[in-house]
């Protein structure tokens, strides 16, 4: 969508009848003071100012008025019931990532702009995985799993491979805003072949950002760091599994900051347990692992609890790209990062 938004007033802004609606911690933490006054000079605002869920009387009146929802995580389903309530809605801006949790099928149907703030939070994301990245080309989180283990004898520096950040190569399975971001980041810095396999982006753009495109087949031998940044849809669930797994080289490192269900849990626990891959995964599926799974245990497998996405004062990154598209909005100007029913499709 790149026409100017519907209801929106070309060549003059105002101040279009807004709600928030998302989980009451969300709201504390992502609206300061700063970006409160941003909302209030680009918004009109009734009484409550956000709402966490939509079927209570004053949250269905409240519903009724709004011509936006900024929303974020804790807002509820957007379906068509609740769109039944919302005469006057022509935009749903998200101050969050992935549009799949709330908006329906009959939000588009509605012709409603969506917009995300998905390119904010990539970049926290993207910061995660580099530092996994470098400190993955000389095992440094499963050296210090060891160190505690073999204390004065440091001949186990040995069994991880070659501890080496020179003509290392990196394969990024998605050319998603992340994958795009971290591609961005290695090759301006010079550490690392990239290689990207995704089937749906334009090669010609991942030669353009110093990568070269390549299938999973081809990458996988090649690959010293698997790092991967595809969304969950059914067609890549357990993308990589047992033979995608055995294909990497001995002592290769597989990072997970997307989704867990890309990889087959099962199957790497399998890998992981053999003690020639390695892991850092900041999702797993399930989300939290079970307390009986083996990764816990294992000194080559690093577990984070689902961190590298934006928490705290970072979430106020993507509040400001949500009131950057409201600002738009309200002066009749395209927006940034619209979502549409196609581009969900194959988008986180």
């Amino acid at each position: 969508m790149t026409a100017a938004p519907t209801g929106g007033v070309a060549g003059g802004s105002r101040r279009p009848e807004t709600l928030l609606v998302m989980g009451r911690d969300t709201l504390r933490t992502q609206f300061g003071p700063a970006e409160l006054a941003r909302l209030r000079a680009a918004a009109a605002l009734g009484e409550p100012l956000a709402v966490e869920e939509l079927g209570s009387p004053t949250a269905r009146r409240r519903l009724a008025e709004a011509e936006v929802l900024v929303t974020s995580w804790g807002c509820p389903m957007l379906d068509a019931e609740v769109l039944r309530g919302a005469p006057r809605l022509r935009a749903v801006l998200h101050a969050a990532g992935t549009v799949r949790m709330h908006v329906s099928d009959a939000v588009f149907a509605r012709d409603v702009l969506v917009t995300t703030a998905a390119d904010a939070n990539a970049e926290p994301v993207a910061q995660y995985t580099l530092a996994a990245v470098l400190w993955a080309f000389k095992k440094v989180p499963f050296l210090a799993a060891d160190a505690r283990r073999y204390r004065e004898d440091w001949s186990y520096r040995e069994r991880r491979g070659e501890l080496t950040g020179r003509d290392r190569t990196v394969v990024l399975v998605g050319f998603s805003r992340v994958g795009r971001r971290v591609a961005e980041l290695l090759v301006r810095l010079d550490l690392a072949r990239v290689l990207v396999v995704d089937p749906v982006a334009d090669p010609a753009a991942i030669v353009a950002a110093g990568a070269e495109p390549v299938t999973l087949a081809e990458a996988l031998p090649r690959a010293d760091v698997l790092s991967l940044h595809a969304p969950a849809l059914p067609e890549t669930r357990h993308l990589v599994g047992a033979a995608e797994l055995a294909a990497l080289p001995p002592h290769a490192v597989l990072i997970n900051t997307a989704r867990g269900a890309l990889v087959d849990t099962a199957a790497l626990e399998a890998a992981c347990r053999d003690g020639g891959l390695h892991a850092v995964l900041d999702v797993t599926e399930p989300e939290p692992l079970p307390a009986s799974s083996p990764l816990y245990e294992l000194p080559n497998v690093v577990l984070t609890p689902h961190i590298a996405g934006s928490l705290g004062s970072e979430t106020r990154r993507m509040a400001a790209a949500a009131l950057t598209e409201l600002e738009r909005y309200a002066g009749g100007l395209p927006p940034v990062h619209p979502v549409t029913r196609q581009g969900l499709a194959v988008q986180a």
